[in-house]
This record gives structure tokens, sequence and C-alpha cells, in this order.
């Protein structure tokens, strides 16, 4: 029987880097992982592979569209599926392998297998017991489903099979105007898909930023997106080759039906612990199936702990990661420390879509006095050169103290622009601190100054 100071189980993002962060710290650490590679659903079939056919395509809709206007003239290049499809898996194994050798380079044991935990102190894999001072349980999500739907990830697909469909569907009905359903319903509008995302509130990306919610939409139908909003989703049916989706309009309860070639269901995700031996072990859980834990991450049974998609707060990969970390500095007798204020969210899309803190809703909702700076991209010289001046920044402040509450931003390069918005708010930063910084010229960095200079006397370029 082998003995580590802690065993995490699973290997995503905040399993591996809880991981490396334990043994940073000295301990000596596992991390069990029954997949055959590491990096958990974001490496595999998540994050990376996603942002891969992102890439590719957003590539293709260069060449396409914008090409020409910058003199680069010839034939339009042509799409071949398979080949995409091996640049995303290279893509994927590169990352995958990397994990790997920082398991060896930190000495860290993988222990391959699927885990239950049959009482504190101890971790089963397969006819193995190991032992552990402590459990940290990082097994992430899996997508959640509605009634009436049923996936075969073939024709009706989660994430997961929509990376990997055998070829480019025709007609592609996306159920969820979230995240995950707004990226790949982008990846297959570039190649030539049709696609019709259907909704059930009246706004997509819901939770975002309202302003941000009618731009993106309004530019993601001039990409060819179409959008049914308000419709409850009924049920789907499936053959070899074809489905229909069946919903009714929220307004008036009319049913209609949607023919496809492909439906993705992308209705969200849902924490993932089968198997570990919960219930019995007496680890309590919340209302929504997540595992309750601490502010240490600590569970109701002592030395068990869980992070990331597995419990309470945004299933984000970075969220999991700080968390990760925080927990293995607790395990290590330190002091873990996660800041909920200030963890950022992105959309990867183009433009890409991204956010830290407070929306405006929010505030109103509280009764909190707040001013706002915005700054178009049409602005900003490095944007329009790119043919990528569609969006803006929105800094949001206190109305009396001027300390930065939360931004919001629709453009070029968001999910970068929003980290130093993120600096700034995880220093206590006011939006004049920002706005009295100089920025490169010309950069799309310049747009955020230009935002935090509108909470003041006003924008420059605007």
């Amino acid at each position: 029987m082998s003995s580590y100071d802690v065993i995490i189980i699973g290997s995503g993002p905040g399993g591996y880097v809880s991981a490396i962060r334990c043994a940073q710290l000295g301990l000596k650490t596992a991390c069990v992982e029954g997949r055959e590679t590491l990096g958990g659903t974001c490496l595999n079939v998540g994050c990376i592979p996603s942002k891969a056919l992102l890439h590719a395509t957003h590539m293709l809709h260069e060449a396409e569209h914008n090409f020409a206007d910058m003199g680069l003239k010839g034939k339009s290049p042509s799409v071949d599926w398979a080949q995409m499809q091996t640049y995303k898996q290279n893509t994927i194994d590169t990352n995958t392998k990397g994990i790997e050798f920082l398991f060896k380079k930190n000495k860290i044991d993988w222990i391959k297998g699927w885990a239950t935990i049959p009482e504190a102190g101890k971790v089963k894999v397969g006819d193995e017991v190991h032992e552990a001072k402590n459990i940290i349980i990082a097994t992430g999500s899996e997508p959640a489903s509605l009634p009436g739907v049923e996936v075969d990830e073939t024709v009706v697909v989660t994430s997961t099979g929509a990376l990997s469909l055998n070829k480019v569907p025709k007609k592609l009905v996306v159920i969820g105007a979230g995240v995950i359903g707004l990226e790949l319903g982008s990846v297959y509008a570039r190649l030539g898909t049709e696609v019709t995302v259907v909704e059930y509130l009246d706004a997509i990306t819901p939770g975002m930023d309202g302003e941000v919610q009618k731009n993106f939409m309004r530019i993601l139908k001039k990409q060819g997106v179409n959008f049914v909003m308000g419709a409850a989703v009924q049920g789907t049916e499936a053959s070899k080759t074809k489905a229909k989706v069946t919903y009714k309009l929220r307004k008036d309860d009319s049913e209609h039906t949607l023919d496809a070639d492909v439906v993705l269901v992308s209705t969200g995700r849902k924490p993932f612990h089968d198997g570990l031996g919960l219930e019995s072990l007496g680890v309590e859980l919340t209302k929504r199936g997540q595992i309750a834990v601490n502010d240490t991450w600590e569970t109701s049974v002592k030395g068990i702990y869980a992070i990331g998609d597995v419990i309470e707060g945004p299933m984000l990969a970075h969220k999991a990661e700080d968390e990760g970390m925080a927990a293995a500095e607790v395990v290590a007798g330190k002091h873990g420390h996660v800041n909920y204020g200030v963890i950022p969210g992105v959309i990867y899309t183009h433009p890409e879509v991204a956010n830290v803190g407070a929306t405006e809703e929010q505030l109103k909702e509280e009764g909190r006095a707040y001013k706002v700076g915005k700054f178009s991209f049409m602005g900003n010289a490095r944007a329009k050169a790119v043919f990528a001046g569609e969006g803006f920044v929105k800094l949001i402040a206190d109305k009396e103290t001027d300390r930065i509450l939360g931004a919001h931003i629709i453009g070029p390069g968001a999910g970068d622009l929003i980290h130093e918005v993120c600096v700034a708010m995880e220093f206590g930063a006011s939006a004049e601190d920002l706005a009295m910084t100089c920025h490169a010229h010309p950069t799309y960095s310049e747009a955020v100054r230009e935002a935090a200079l509108a909470c003041g006397d006003g924008a420059i370029h605007m």
C-alpha cells in the first residue's frame, strides 16, 4: 500500500495545477486519472480543442472576407476537414504531453484508473488502495441535457461530439445560447453550416452585461448565425443522419420544428462525482448536486477537499486552477486565497467577449451609485487597421470613490485586455489610476484607457 501526503482525484486544470503546487510545497503527491491522457475535459475535449477550431476557422474567415482588401489576392482556401481535425488533435497532444512532463519534473505519481474513496484517508483505484493524509476531489463536470433530448454523440451531440463530427453539417441546431453553444456555433457558421441557436431566455449569454448581450447577438447575426429566442425545447427525434428539434415559443405557446443534420446540446454542465462513494462517506452536497465546502475548500469530512466545477461557483478552468493552488496551500499548512470577485469570463468568438466584476444590472439591483465609461473600438486605430472595429470597452466605477467595480469588453483581444482591469481591481485601483497609466500606441489596450478616461472628463478619441 503506497502512502502520500495528498492524492488529487482528477487531472483537469484544477487537479493538475493543485498537484504541481502541492509538489512544489514539498508534499508527496499523486494524481488519479482514468483517461488515457492528462488534462481533463479542458485539454482533451473542451477549452483547447475548441480554440484550435476557432482559430482555424477564423483564419478561413479572414481569407474569405478581408485578404483581398489587404492586397492578398488569390483563390480562397478550401476546407480539408480531416486535416483540421488532425491539427486539433496535435494541439491536444502537445498540451496533454506537456502536463505529463510537468508531473515527471515535479515527481508527481500518476495513478491510472478511476478512483473511489472507501473511507477518509484512503483512495482505491482498481484493486489497489492508497493511503493519503489529504484528498482533493477535482473531478470536474459533464454536459447537462434536457428531458426528451437523447444524446448519441453522432447526430445529437454535446460539445464532445461537436468537436469531432465526421463531416461538416449543412444544418446545425444549437440548443442553448451560452458560451459553448456560441463558440461551436461560430466554428460551423464559418465553415458554411446553416446554424440556428434555440434559447429559452430572451437574451443570449445569461448573466452578462445587457449592452454586450445585444451587441454580441447583432454581430453574430451579421456572421450568419440565426436565433430563436424565448423557445422551450420539447424534444428531439434522430435517425442515423438527420434530426428534428421541437420547441414551443413562450410568448404564445405555439409549437414549431427545426430540421438539422446535427443537434448540439449546450444547456450547461453539471458536477461530476459519480462513483466516488461520497454518500457512504457522509460528504454533504448542495441542492444542485455540488460538493459543499467551507472557506478552506474542505468538505464535511475532515481531510477531504474539493475544488473546481464539482463545487459552487462559475465552471471555469481558471477558477479551478486558483482553487487548486489555494487548496494546496491549505493542505501544506499555509493560507490559501481566491478572490471570487475578480474572476474573468471570456467567450472566444470573433470578436471576443470578456467580463469581470459587476454588471450595471447587478449594481442597479443593489441600489449602488456608479458611473460608466465607454469607448468604441471604432475609435481605436489598431482595431480599424485589422477590420476589427466592432465592439466597445465598458468600465464601471463607484460614483463616490471611483474604484473600479467591473468591466465588459466586446472586441479584438478582449480575453487578454480584461486582465488589465483584473489586476487593477485586485489592487483596488480607481478608474483614474487606469486612465493615468501610459498605454503603448497603437494597441487595442488603448481602448481600455479611453474607457477609464470616459469615467472622468471624457475619452480623447471619441
